[in-house]
Parts: C-alpha cells; sequence; structure tokens
C-alpha cells in the first residue's frame, strides 16, 4: 500500500474508524498511522484481524486501541468511546465507515438501524470528544447516495435507501457541528472492487461488476477508495460537503 498521506501530517491526532478490521476501514485506519495519527480500531466480531492489524501500526511507532463494538446497540456504542476517553482524552477524526444490510439472517429493520440509527448514535455519543476542528466523515456509494434520482439494483435497494437516510440524518446536524467547530464530509464512491458488498452484489446479480466497470470505465479498488477517503479527513471540505470518487455520469443529480 503506498502511502496517502504526508508522513508525520496527523502527529499528535487521534482518529477512529468504525468496522476497520478490514476492507475499506482497514486500509483507511493504516494510510491516517502511516501519517501518524493514533488510532482506534472498530470490530464487531473479528477480533484476532483487528488485533494483528494494530500490531502491524504500532510497529509505525504510533498508538493503536482495539476496540470491539456493536453499532446497533447503544450500550455498546457508549462504551467504546469510554474506552477512548480513558485512552486518548479526545478524537480529532471519526470516520464513519462500517456499513451493511446484505447479511444473512439478520432483521428486516438492521439496515436502517446500522446504516441510519446507528451512524447518529455514533455521532452524537462522539460528540463530547470532538473539539474544535475535528473532522467526521461518511463513507456512502453512488448507488445509495444518488438513490432517490438513479434506481439500484433491486438486491442494493433496502441497503442503498437506509445509508441515504442515514447519510440525511447527519447533513441534519451540520449546522449543530459547525456550532462546535467540527467539519463534516461524505465520501461517495462508485461501486468498489473487492469489496463485501460487491462480491455479494455479483452473486445475487451475475455480471453486475463487470457491466459497471464497463459503464464507468474503470472501478477503484478497496486501497485506493480508503485513500480517498483518508485524504477527507484532511482535504479541504467542499462547499457541498461531499467528495464523490469515481464516475458520476451514470447517475443523475440529488
Amino acid at each position: 500500500m503506498s502511502q496517502t498521506l504526508a508522513p508525520g501530517s496527523l502527529a499528535g491526532k487521534t482518529a477512529l474508524v468504525t468496522g476497520s478490521s478490514r476492507g475499506i476501514g482497514a486500509d483507511t485506519v493504516r494510510y491516517l498511522a502511516e501519517a501518524g495519527a493514533d488510532v482506534v480500531i472498530n470490530y464487531r466480531n473479528k477480533a484476532p484481524r483487528a488485533e494483528k492489524l494494530a500490531t502491524q501500526l504500532r510497529d509505525l511507532g504510533v498508538r493503536a486501541l482495539v476496540v470491539e463494538a456493536d453499532l446497533t446497540d447503544p450500550d455498546s456504542v457508549q462504551a467504546m468511546f469510554a474506552e477512548v476517553e480513558r485512552e486518548f482524552g479526545r478524537l480529532d477524526i471519526l470516520v464513519l465507515n462500517a456499513s451493511g444490510g446484505m447479511e444473512a439472517g439478520m432483521a428486516e429493520d438492521y439496515a436502517l438501524r446500522l446504516n441510519r440509527d446507528a451512524q447518529v448514535s455514533v455521532l452524537e455519543t462522539a460528540l463530547p470528544l470532538l473539539g474544535e476542528g475535528a473532522r467526521v466523515v461518511f463513507v456512502t456509494s453512488h448507488q445509495a447516495h444518488f438513490i432517490r434520482t438513479t434506481p439500484t439494483m433491486p438486491e442494493y435497494e433496502p441497503v442503498a435507501l437506509s445509508k441515504r437516510a442515514g447519510e440525511d440524518a447527519l447533513r441534519e446536524r451540520i449546522p449543530m457541528l459547525s456550532e462546535r467547530g467540527v467539519e463534516f464530509v461524505v465520501v461517495s464512491g462508485d461501486m468498489i472492487e473487492g469489496t463485501i458488498t460487491a462480491t455479494l452484489l455479483e452473486r445475487a446479480n451475475p455480471g453486475a461488476i463487470a457491466s459497471r466497470r464497463e459503464s464507468a470505465g474503470r472501478l477503484y479498488n478497496v486501497s485506493e477508495f480508503a485513500g480517498e477517503v483518508a485524504r477527507a479527513a484532511v482535504d479541504p471540505i467542499p462547499d457541498d460537503n461531499t467528495r464523490l470518487v469515481g464516475d458520476t455520469a451514470s447517475f443523475a443529480g440529488e
């Protein structure tokens, strides 16, 4: 993985990435650590993977805290941030990366509870630790961000609608965040090759990835998109609080 942020540019900062034991979250937290940030690795059920990543990041000379938390459980979220406060005392970067809804065996409302309710819960619970100059990054997909104007695959529609609901709920809090000096940005990406979601979509709709790749010209991989998420934590905030990654020609405006 190549360095995406200037070495040392985040020295003295603390960053938490939800769902960061694997995939985009793991690569994002690695980029932030490579830039000098102390990091919090959050996971739900991948403890060995999270601990292995933490060991690798500590070798970079940063502190890495591993915290198990089910984001749909408010008590679990509260306990996570209590650990962050004990260990670091504050939080400078909060990346809301964890999402889902296509998993088998979950309740019918699970996508909405995770992609909307849990995102708001995590942000509001983190607020006391987010001081002036802190940055909140919400990670989503074009298929969710543009769902009101551009239909997506039926298999993904419930997830897309719930993620857009989460984005809307977070955007409603921008004025409150601004009053506290906390910045907010949405990072929306096209279909990302190598993610669990892409794999599940391909399984449900064979040829979906190849079709989207042909339409877009190219698709970002996990590491490339994670680099964009990491940069969103430090780059100037666009006027509309939205960083679009990858082709958007196939999507109508919001």
